[in-house]
Protein backbone atom coordinates (compact mmCIF):
# COMPACT_ATOMS: atom_id res chain seq x y z
CA UNK A 1 0.00 0.00 0.00
CA UNK A 2 2.40 2.61 -0.90
CA UNK A 3 4.78 1.21 1.07
CA UNK A 4 3.21 2.09 3.94
CA UNK A 5 3.28 -0.70 6.48
CA UNK A 6 0.82 -3.20 7.58
CA UNK A 7 -0.42 -4.69 10.40
CA UNK A 8 1.33 -7.38 12.21
CA UNK A 9 -2.14 -9.52 12.23
CA UNK A 10 -5.79 -8.53 11.83
CA UNK A 11 -5.99 -7.99 15.97
CA UNK A 12 -3.99 -4.88 14.97
CA UNK A 13 -0.80 -3.28 16.70
CA UNK A 14 1.24 -3.93 19.79
CA UNK A 15 1.68 -1.44 22.48
CA UNK A 16 5.47 -1.48 21.26
CA UNK A 17 4.97 -1.43 17.92
CA UNK A 18 2.77 1.62 18.16
CA UNK A 19 5.23 3.62 20.39
CA UNK A 20 8.48 2.58 17.64
CA UNK A 21 5.79 3.94 14.41
CA UNK A 22 5.39 7.01 16.24
CA UNK A 23 8.69 7.96 17.21
CA UNK A 24 9.25 6.97 12.98
CA UNK A 25 6.23 8.40 11.53
CA UNK A 26 5.61 11.68 14.18
CA UNK A 27 2.05 12.15 15.76
CA UNK A 28 -0.99 12.16 13.99
CA UNK A 29 -1.55 15.94 13.99
CA UNK A 30 -1.81 18.42 11.45
CA UNK A 31 0.93 21.34 11.30
CA UNK A 32 0.07 24.04 13.33
CA UNK A 33 1.11 28.05 13.56
CA UNK A 34 4.13 28.75 15.48
CA UNK A 35 2.76 30.76 18.82
CA UNK A 36 2.60 34.28 19.19
CA UNK A 37 6.32 35.35 20.59
CA UNK A 38 5.99 38.38 22.97
CA UNK A 39 7.93 40.37 20.72
CA UNK A 40 5.59 39.74 17.96
CA UNK A 41 2.51 40.82 19.92
CA UNK A 42 4.47 44.03 21.18
CA UNK A 43 5.50 45.16 17.53
CA UNK A 44 1.98 44.83 16.79
CA UNK A 45 0.30 46.46 19.21
CA UNK A 46 2.04 49.47 18.82
CA UNK A 47 1.76 49.83 15.05
CA UNK A 48 -2.09 50.48 16.13
CA UNK A 49 -2.95 53.46 15.22
CA UNK A 50 -4.69 54.70 19.08
CA UNK A 51 -0.75 53.84 20.50
CA UNK A 52 1.18 56.26 17.53
CA UNK A 53 -1.48 59.36 18.99
CA UNK A 54 -1.03 58.77 22.10
CA UNK A 55 3.06 58.43 21.72
CA UNK A 56 2.97 61.98 19.36
CA UNK A 57 1.08 63.32 21.93
CA UNK A 58 3.14 62.97 24.13
CA UNK A 59 6.20 63.94 22.27
CA UNK A 60 3.89 67.07 21.43
CA UNK A 61 3.90 68.16 25.35
CA UNK A 62 7.35 67.25 26.15
CA UNK A 63 8.45 69.49 22.91
CA UNK A 64 6.23 71.99 24.27
CA UNK A 65 8.07 71.95 27.81
CA UNK A 66 4.95 70.62 29.61
CA UNK A 67 7.18 67.57 31.78
CA UNK A 68 3.97 66.47 33.97
CA UNK A 69 1.32 66.20 31.02
CA UNK A 70 3.75 64.70 28.69
CA UNK A 71 5.13 62.19 31.58
CA UNK A 72 1.48 61.01 32.44
CA UNK A 73 0.91 60.48 28.58
CA UNK A 74 3.61 57.97 28.26
CA UNK A 75 2.71 56.39 31.60
CA UNK A 76 -0.62 56.05 30.07
CA UNK A 77 0.41 54.72 27.16
CA UNK A 78 2.79 52.28 28.17
CA UNK A 79 0.37 50.59 30.98
CA UNK A 80 -1.98 50.19 28.07
CA UNK A 81 0.30 48.07 25.94
CA UNK A 82 0.74 46.50 28.84
CA UNK A 83 -2.65 45.32 29.54
CA UNK A 84 -2.94 44.54 25.56
CA UNK A 85 0.05 42.63 25.46
CA UNK A 86 -1.16 40.53 28.67
CA UNK A 87 -4.84 39.85 27.32
CA UNK A 88 -3.09 38.64 23.77
CA UNK A 89 -0.88 36.28 26.13
CA UNK A 90 -3.78 34.88 27.96
CA UNK A 91 -5.78 34.34 24.45
CA UNK A 92 -3.28 32.44 23.24
CA UNK A 93 -2.29 30.35 26.23
CA UNK A 94 -6.55 29.85 26.54
CA UNK A 95 -6.80 28.96 22.57
CA UNK A 96 -3.65 26.23 23.19
CA UNK A 97 -5.09 24.90 25.79
CA UNK A 98 -8.88 24.26 24.12
CA UNK A 99 -6.98 22.67 21.13
CA UNK A 100 -5.73 19.84 23.64
CA UNK A 101 -9.43 19.89 25.41
CA UNK A 102 -10.68 19.02 21.56
CA UNK A 103 -8.52 16.49 20.50
CA UNK A 104 -10.37 14.02 18.64
CA UNK A 105 -10.33 10.39 19.65
CA UNK A 106 -10.61 6.92 17.89
CA UNK A 107 -11.09 3.53 19.06
CA UNK A 108 -8.18 1.26 17.69
CA UNK A 109 -7.03 -1.91 18.45
CA UNK A 110 -4.06 -2.48 20.64
CA UNK A 111 -2.65 -5.59 21.47
CA UNK A 112 -5.43 -7.30 20.75
CA UNK A 113 -8.39 -5.22 22.29
CA UNK A 114 -9.87 -2.62 21.24
CA UNK A 115 -9.24 1.42 23.58
CA UNK A 116 -10.11 4.19 23.52
CA UNK A 117 -6.78 6.74 22.28
CA UNK A 118 -6.10 10.48 21.43
CA UNK A 119 -6.26 10.71 17.33
CA UNK A 120 -2.82 11.81 17.54
CA UNK A 121 -1.43 8.63 18.90
CA UNK A 122 -2.28 7.17 15.53
CA UNK A 123 0.50 5.40 13.46
CA UNK A 124 0.04 3.49 10.24
CA UNK A 125 -0.95 -0.15 10.71
CA UNK A 126 -3.16 0.87 13.34
CA UNK A 127 -6.27 -1.16 12.75
CA UNK A 128 -9.33 1.52 13.96
CA UNK A 129 -12.55 0.80 14.78
CA UNK A 130 -15.28 3.26 12.75
CA UNK A 131 -19.29 4.20 12.86
CA UNK A 132 -21.67 6.52 12.00
CA UNK A 133 -21.35 10.07 13.38
CA UNK A 134 -17.51 9.20 13.21
CA UNK A 135 -14.82 11.67 11.67
CA UNK A 136 -12.37 9.54 9.87
CA UNK A 137 -8.79 10.18 12.33
CA UNK A 138 -6.53 9.40 8.97
CA UNK A 139 -6.44 8.25 5.95
CA UNK A 140 -7.24 4.25 5.59
CA UNK A 141 -8.90 1.47 3.63
CA UNK A 142 -11.37 -0.20 4.81
CA UNK A 143 -10.76 -3.91 6.12
CA UNK A 144 -14.20 -5.10 6.62
CA UNK A 145 -18.15 -4.26 8.04
CA UNK A 146 -21.23 -3.16 7.03
CA UNK A 147 -21.38 -0.89 4.30
CA UNK A 148 -20.08 2.76 4.83
CA UNK A 149 -21.70 5.99 3.76
CA UNK A 150 -18.91 8.83 3.94
CA UNK A 151 -19.55 12.27 3.24
CA UNK A 152 -16.42 13.46 1.77
CA UNK A 153 -17.54 17.42 0.59
CA UNK A 154 -14.77 18.53 2.70
CA UNK A 155 -12.63 17.60 0.11
CA UNK A 156 -14.44 17.46 -3.14
CA UNK A 157 -17.33 19.56 -2.36
CA UNK A 158 -20.04 17.23 -3.73
CA UNK A 159 -22.73 17.28 -0.86
CA UNK A 160 -23.85 13.40 -1.40
CA UNK A 161 -22.62 10.55 0.49
CA UNK A 162 -20.44 7.63 -0.99
CA UNK A 163 -20.46 4.29 -0.68
CA UNK A 164 -16.95 2.49 0.59
CA UNK A 165 -16.46 -1.01 -0.14
CA UNK A 166 -13.93 -3.32 1.85
CA UNK A 167 -10.47 -3.74 0.22
CA UNK A 168 -9.54 -6.25 -2.01
CA UNK A 169 -6.60 -8.91 -1.28
CA UNK A 170 -4.20 -7.81 -3.21
CA UNK A 171 -6.01 -5.11 -4.60
CA UNK A 172 -3.47 -1.65 -5.86
CA UNK A 173 -5.18 1.58 -3.55
CA UNK A 174 -5.41 4.89 -5.32
CA UNK A 175 -5.77 7.50 -2.96
CA UNK A 176 -6.16 10.37 -6.08
CA UNK A 177 -9.44 8.48 -7.24
CA UNK A 178 -11.36 7.48 -3.83
CA UNK A 179 -15.27 8.81 -4.76
CA UNK A 180 -17.79 5.67 -5.09
CA UNK A 181 -16.75 1.93 -4.19
CA UNK A 182 -13.68 2.69 -2.81
CA UNK A 183 -12.10 1.67 -0.03
CA UNK A 184 -9.89 4.70 0.82
CA UNK A 185 -11.22 6.46 4.19
CA UNK A 186 -9.73 10.35 4.15
CA UNK A 187 -8.97 12.01 7.00
CA UNK A 188 -11.85 14.16 8.45
CA UNK A 189 -14.90 13.16 6.59
CA UNK A 190 -17.45 12.41 8.15
CA UNK A 191 -19.31 8.22 8.28
CA UNK A 192 -23.07 8.77 7.68
CA UNK A 193 -23.89 5.49 8.32
CA UNK A 194 -22.73 2.00 8.89
CA UNK A 195 -19.68 0.33 11.46
CA UNK A 196 -16.35 -0.92 10.17
CA UNK A 197 -12.66 -1.87 10.43
CA UNK A 198 -9.80 -0.11 8.75
CA UNK A 199 -6.06 -0.29 8.52
CA UNK A 200 -4.55 2.98 8.64
CA UNK A 201 -1.75 3.68 5.98
CA UNK A 202 -1.43 7.67 6.21
CA UNK A 203 -1.14 10.23 9.56
CA UNK A 204 -0.59 13.38 10.24
CA UNK A 205 0.92 16.07 6.96
CA UNK A 206 1.05 12.47 4.85
CA UNK A 207 -3.16 12.36 4.96
CA UNK A 208 -4.69 13.75 1.86
CA UNK A 209 -6.22 17.24 4.05
CA UNK A 210 -2.62 17.40 5.33
CA UNK A 211 -1.08 18.04 1.89
CA UNK A 212 -4.02 20.11 0.59
CA UNK A 213 -3.03 22.54 4.06
CA UNK A 214 0.79 22.44 3.23
CA UNK A 215 -0.04 23.39 -0.32
CA UNK A 216 -2.29 26.13 0.89
CA UNK A 217 0.50 27.39 3.26
CA UNK A 218 2.43 28.14 0.24
CA UNK A 219 0.52 30.71 -1.08
CA UNK A 220 1.57 33.75 -1.11
CA UNK A 221 -0.47 37.06 0.36
CA UNK A 222 -0.30 39.87 -1.48
CA UNK A 223 -1.80 43.31 -0.49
Amino acid sequence: MNGWPAPTEDRGLTEAEAAERLRQFGPNALPEPPPVRFGRILLRTMREPMFALLAATALLYLALGDLGEGLFMVVGATVSIGLVVIQEQRSERALAALRKLAEPMAHVMRDGSPRRVGASALVPGDVILISEGDRVPADATMLEGDPLLADESILTGESAPVSKAPIMDGAPVSWDEGGEGSPCLYRGTLIVRGRASALVCRTGPATTIGRIGASLATIRHEA
